[in-house]
């Protein structure tokens, strides 16, 4: 009887849950609140949730309560894993033993130092679709029984489809924002082909009006490539690949590859990093990214003979990456809206041209790797962006 009474619990739990799920809009926490969910309905010791990206026919790591933000971004073969085969099976599996079975990943669980013993992983469908494998490892006591696994199933179905509508949520406000920012060039290019096509216009009109088509076609490829690259970062697509390695060659990087703007703009760009400084475990590709993004704004935006300094610290908790300018600042009103996507700090827009996305892509960035950025600035004086990364 008592067990009867436990299980009703359990299920009257999942009913506050599913409804809970229903209302969370935003990807991140959503993915969150289902392996919190999923912990305590299956009394497990860790739940995770692996995505899976049907174009690309990948499963990777997205989000695990043991917050080791190294998992994220994991990809785990299709062939040779448990996800992998409740993917490809769509059916659920238990399993008390993994050393015993032949389709357990071990690369995961080394490379996080996670030892596992029992584990059960449900598919998440949804209209024929799978979005992902739901995992519980090491049940708290024992095995994992079909009740747990019944109860996983249904948790399962309701966060396949809070998964999906969430990500159209948010494509859909995306696509609308960017189809306003489409207006603008494709505006531009409507004139100028008009432009084009009049008797009167010159040789040398027409040459100017070629170079504003040929200027306008660019910015609509660099909108287009900035949108996916925050679409995939909005709906979990992203992977993040980490590797060791030294800041101080990315550093050298951004700044040739900003050397050319800085000197037309007569600013000097300088690098303050310890020599002993040891290697960062992240993505280095995306690290570069961000570093190049803040890089880029800070010479835009500065004032003939300013500096920009790309900075690198070590604490015992965090990295810290900092770039700082002695800029022309940022209204104190414009900062709660920094990352907010396609915003322009008014009256900026005359300084340099943008599509408005990259601190969007940078946030999305930082915190995929379990970090967060702090933005300092004064009006007139200058501003320093700085990530957190946690250290461990």
């Amino acid at each position: 009887m008592i067990e009867h009474d436990t299980k009703m619990d359990r299920y009257r739990r999942l009913m506050d849950i599913s409804r809970d799920l229903a209302s969370t809009l935003d990807l991140d926490r959503l993915l969150l609140r289902i392996i919190q969910a999923a912990k305590v309905i299956t009394h497990a010791e860790e739940t995770s949730i692996l995505l899976y990206d049907d174009a690309a026919k990948q499963l990777y790591f997205q989000v695990a309560t043991n917050q080791r933000t190294q998992m994220r971004g994991i990809v785990i073969p299709l062939e040779g894993s448990i996800a992998g085969w409740t993917v490809t099976n769509r059916q659920a599996v238990r399993i008390t033993d993994v050393t015993k079975d032949e389709r357990f990943f071990k690369n995961v669980a080394q490379s996080i130092g996670m030892e596992t013993h029992t584990l059960m992983a449900v598919p998440l469908i949804t209209k024929d679709k799978v979005v992902g494998v739901l995992e519980a490892i090491n049940k708290a006591n024992g095995s994992f029984t079909q009740d747990d696994e019944d109860l996983l199933s249904v948790l399962g179905a309701q966060a396949a489809v809070a998964i999906e509508n969430t990500r159209l949520f948010q494509q859909s406000d995306l696509i609308a924002e960017f189809v306003h920012e489409l207006r603008t060039p494709l505006a531009s290019l409507s004139t100028a082909t008009f432009l084009l096509l009049r008797p009167e216009i010159s040789a040398e009109q027409s040459q100017q009006i070629i170079k504003n088509i040929n200027s306008e076609t660019q910015r609509l490829n660099t909108l287009a490539t900035t949108f996916l690259d925050l679409a995939r970062l909005e709906s979990g697509r992203v992977q993040f690949t980490k590797t060791s390695f030294p800041l101080r060659p990315v550093f050298d990087e951004c700044k040739g590859v900003m050397q050319s703007k800085a000197d037309d703009n007569l600013v000097e760009i300088a690098i303050d990093i310890p020599n002993d400084l040891p290697n960062i475990d992240a993505d280095r590709d995306k690290i570069k990214q961000v570093v190049l993004n803040f890089l880029s704004n800070a010479v835009k935006y500065n004032r003939p003979h300013g500096t920009v300094t790309l900075i690198a610290r070590l604490t015992s908790a965090n990295w810290e990456i900092a770039i700082a300018d002695t800029g022309i600042g940022i209204p104190e009103d414009a900062l709660p809206h920094l990352f907010e996507k396609f915003f322009r700090v008014k009256g900026s827009e005359h300084k340099a041209g943008g599509t408005g996305l990259g601190l969007s892509i940078c946030k999305g960035i930082v915190q995929g790797h379990g970090g967060r950025i702090e933005v300092k600035s004064k009006a007139g004086e200058g501003t320093t962006f700085t990530v957190f990364l946690p250290r461990k």
